[in-house]
């Protein structure tokens, strides 16, 4: 009899146990997956709001119109020049409606139709099934198609500076706390530090001024993402080459501000977590300092860092703005600043909501990191 029930309370519960513990988190994820559908919406709703209320009118300069007195001495057509164009854009109608079309546009419904008139009609709503950002102001090509050129370069670029930054910080940080006051530990500190204060506009103009000059040191290109000669015809390890000759210096540019933030960020969460108790249960174990540090210690030690992750992703698209226009990189910072500069709506809402969607997913990655960190964390926030 007894042994009869040691054997279901030997293996049922472990199965039981990693069957619960799956459970909960993937009902955890589906409701942060749901909640960034609301909270995307609040977020595209304001940055409409905000768009609209910049002042300036697209359609004037559309027209050529750029001030009052330009307008009268044309007379009345650029009047009938600006109503058109208006409402080719939508701007004749009222904001909410116009919000509604480009959110519906963007969804994969078309709203446009419905609203033509004064009065909604409904029995011309239709489901295109693919998302639509809009029209450019600019030149009047689809945003999609104006996005799809340029986000490939800015998001590798991104990508490649996050990981960089990530793999140079950690062990610097991890290696800088075991090694509290020594040389490479204050020396690091002080580079890492005047690395973080410099702004990066002026080191990326430096960057240019003396690598990039034949004056100076003819290192790197200066400018683009590939040569003027780049041919097609070139092998795969040429294209390679020329992509990593232009695109080096605006990564590193990109990389040297985050990578010493988190080297520091990391530092402290070391130091701090090497002073708990348990890890002076582990030395007095025995234990060696390398499995102290790397078993014990770093998991804990990489919650501040993994929580860093939600901002470094929308932040590092904001970024690209400065440098992708000190090296002439026709990537996503680029094409916003030219939309801000022309007042191109559609391209403004569709620039926030990439960022934004790169905010929430920066964000659900960092929870998913935090149970892989520290499991109790993670049973906590499951349980909220």
């Amino acid at each position: 009899m007894v042994t009869i029930l040691l054997k279901p309370t030997k293996w049922s519960p472990k199965k039981n146990r990693h069957k619960k513990n799956r459970e909960p988190m993937l009902q955890y994820l589906i409701k942060r997956i749901l909640l960034f559908i609301p909270t995307l919406l609040v977020i595209t709703l304001i940055s409409f709001c905000i768009s609209r209320l910049a002042p300036g009118d697209p359609a004037a300069l559309k027209a050529g119109v750029g001030s009052e007195g330009a307008m009268s001495s044309s007379g009345g057509l650029n009047e009938k020049i600006i109503e058109m164009v208006r409402k080719q854009w939508h701007l004749d109608k009222p904001i909410w409606q116009q919000y509604v079309i480009w959110t519906g546009g963007l969804m994969g419904m078309d709203f446009a139709s419905v609203y033509e008139k004064e009065n909604a009609d409904w029995s011309k709503f239709k489901f295109t099934g693919k998302p639509d950002f809009g029209t450019s102001f600019q030149d009047n090509r689809p945003v999609f198609e104006k996005m799809i050129e340029r986000v490939p370069i800015t998001l590798s670029m991104n990508l490649i500076a996050v990981i960089l930054a990530y793999i140079i910080a950690v062990p610097l940080g991890i290696y800088s706390a075991t090694h509290q006051d020594s040389l490479f530990d204050r020396v690091s500190t002080f580079m890492l530090f005047a690395m973080y204060s410099l702004p990066v506009f002026w080191v990326g103009t430096m960057a240019v001024t003396f690598l990039c000059n034949y004056e100076y040191l003819s290192i790197f290109p200066s400018t683009g993402i590939r040569a003027t000669d780049f041919s097609d015809n070139w092998t795969f390890w040429q294209k390679l080459t020329d992509y990593a000759a232009h695109l080096t210096l605006p990564i590193i540019i990109y990389t040297y501000g985050s990578f010493a933030f988190i080297s520091r960020q990391m530092r402290s969460a070391m130091l701090e977590t090497v002073r708990q108790d348990y890890i002076r249960t582990a030395r007095a174990k025995g234990l060696s300092e390398r499995v102290v540090i790397y078993k014990h210690a770093l998991r804990n030690s990489l919650i501040p860092v993994i929580t860093l992750l939600a901002g470094i992703l929308p932040s590092l698209i904001g970024g690209s703005v400065i440098v992708e226009t000190i090296f002439s990189i026709p990537g996503m910072g680029e094409l916003s600043f030219k939309a801000l500069v022309a007042r191109d709506y559609p391209m403004i809402m569709a620039v926030f909501t990439i960022s934004a969607v790169m905010t929430l997913a920066g964000i659900l990655i960092s929870d998913i990191l935090y149970s892989f960190a520290d499991p109790r964390i993670a049973f906590s926030k499951k349980n909220s």
